[in-house]
């Protein structure tokens, strides 16, 4: 918290009863691409659902910014049918009666002088009239070439720093971050000419999942696994993100991005950080941010790289019961692009926990189902008093944390089978968040905005931790530029034959998710 930033509390709440969270004091949203999909489907819904819970203060205000000629009321109307649509709590009147009080719009374009002018104008008058005390959070959900020309803006119209100490202004960026280390430590640069780093929140959503956040209390809370988690028992480790959707809309978006710089620079390489950290010295946001920033400096490639990595295009398959077309059959992709739908790669953690213990990443849309996981494979068993032919269909051990769609725990180990004879086969131990507790897990955007206005940091990437990721990707991308054309993959499968090669070498195998 910066030096001198005041706190809003909630009189009927004991500030020493932990357990309960922490309410956002008087404060402004100012969202940035208030018309794009993001503010529809995940920010507005969010805001409704934090409202609903009781953590937004009475003078909360949220403010459009766009080029619509809207009305405050039509801000209001577009909100609302994204809340209705998109909200994860029920809607309730009296809520969004008090929570529209708070809306204003701005209609404006990103390098109109006089638009940030009126926006300044619109956050004076509701400091006044709203009572939101001078705190104001910038939400850039634009394309990251905007960035530069906003950031500029909100410095040049005073927005960005306040005069009074007591009183923070904060922005929020959400990723790409850059698409290379270059472009990434130019956009670190000019957003901290305006902004210090402290006030600074780079989004990933996957890091407001309470699945993720469940891998430290996994790790911490519980001596059974600590002893196991090194390379001493873990042979390898898989984290995969899986998607069955093609790029429908996004082809645009996508082309010349792909996979490996739209999910394994941002959210894999952080899932790898939290698995392969130390315990940290207690869980304020520096000690956590250390501890992954030790990981990603530890963090290689496997060498050789082209033996080491895989990349591939979706072509026409079956997804469940429908038949989808390739990626070049669908609309705005070039048909001679390079740009990757899947991607794999091999890391290695140079640290005494993790040495000689293989990471693999892996990514893609179009594949057999929509699967978020982290799977730690533990080495086979040094002897086996057995009949081999009693333990044939025994795998390996494994502990898989499922991050989405069904959220939990699975432990992976041999049983024996029910019969007069020693035989022994895999069984799962399973740990489900839908059935172990009655309390509804608040969607990731909920938890990461209420973060933002309060103004803590621990679930987002600083600058180190973004040129570090970028550091371990970049030769990749080389190698990648280097090599032609991905290799092909049907849709509705697990992804090309040279992801499966890859692990092949060393006598491993891709787990089925």
């Amino acid at each position: 918290m910066p030096r001198g930033e005041k706190r809003w509390s909630n009189p009927l709440r004991d500030p020493r009863d932990k357990r309960l969270p922490r309410i956002a004091g008087p404060c402004s949203l100012i969202i940035f691409g208030v018309t794009g999909d993001l503010a529809r489907k995940k920010l507005m819904p969010a805001i409704y659902d934090l409202a609903n819970r009781g953590l937004l203060p009475p003078s909360f205000a949220l403010v459009g910014f766009g080029r619509r000629d809207w009305d405050d009321e039509d801000f209001a109307k577009v909100v609302h049918d994204a809340v209705r649509e998109h909200a994860r709590t029920g809607f309730r009147e009296e809520v969004w009666e008090r929570l529209t009080e708070g809306f204003r719009f701005v209609q404006g374009s990103f390098d109109d002088d006089a638009s940030f002018d009126r926006l300044k104008d619109t956050l004076a008058t509701l400091d006044k009239e709203r009572g939101t005390d001078g705190n104001h959070a910038f939400y850039l959900s634009i394309p990251p070439n905007a960035f530069p020309t906003v950031c500029e803006q909100l410095h040049r119209s005073g927005l960005a720093t306040s005069s009074n100490r007591d009183n923070w202004r904060r922005v929020v960026i959400e990723k790409p971050f850059g698409h290379d280390l270059e472009s990434a430590k130019q956009l670190n640069a000019i957003v901290n000419s305006v902004f210090p780093e402290s006030s600074v929140f780079r989004i990933d959503h996957y890091l407001g999942k309470e699945t993720v956040q469940n891998i430290l209390a996994l790790r911490f809370a519980n001596q059974l696994f600590d002893p196991l988690w090194s390379s001493h028992y873990v042979d390898h480790v898989q984290i995969t993100m899986a998607e069955d959707i093609g790029l429908g809309g996004r082809a645009g978006y996508y082309d010349g991005i792909g996979a490996a710089r739209d999910v394994i620079q941002n959210h894999l390489l952080q899932l790898m950080a939290l698995v392969a950290m130390e315990e940290p010295i207690s869980f304020e946001p520096k000690q956590l941010q250390a501890e992954k920033i030790k990981v990603l400096s530890a963090t290689s490639n496997i060498l050789p790289i082209a033996e080491n990595t895989a990349r591939g295009q979706y072509g026409p398959g079956w997804q469940g019961s429908e038949k989808v077309p390739g990626l070049k059959d669908e609309e705005g992709f070039a048909k001679d692009s390079t740009t990757e739908t899947y991607a794999a790669i091999a890391l290695e953690v140079d640290s005494r926990r993790w040495a000689g213990v293989p990471f693999y990443l892996r990514t893609g849309k179009r594949l057999g189902r929509r699967v978020t996981e982290i799977a730690l494979v533990f080495k086979r068993a040094p002897h086996l008093p057995f009949d081999k032919t009693m333990t044939e269909e025994l795998s390996q051990n494994a502990l898989v944390i499922r991050v989405q769609p069904d959220e939990g725990i699975t432990l992976r180990f041999g049983s024996k089978v029910p019969a007069s004879s020693m035989e022994v086969r895999d069984v799962n131990m399973d740990f489900s968040y839908g059935t172990a507790f009655t309390e509804a897990s608040p969607e990731a955007y909920e938890r990461l905005i209420l973060d933002v206005l309060l103004g803590e940091p621990s679930l987002f990437p600083v600058n180190e931790e973004v040129e570090l990721s970028w550091e371990i990707l970049d030769p990749v991308l080389d190698c990648w530029a280097q090599e032609g054309s991905p290799d092909s993959y049907e849709s509705g499968t697990w992804g090309p034959a040279s992801a499966d090669e890859m692990l092949e070498r060393t006598g491993r195998s891709w787990r089925r998710p």
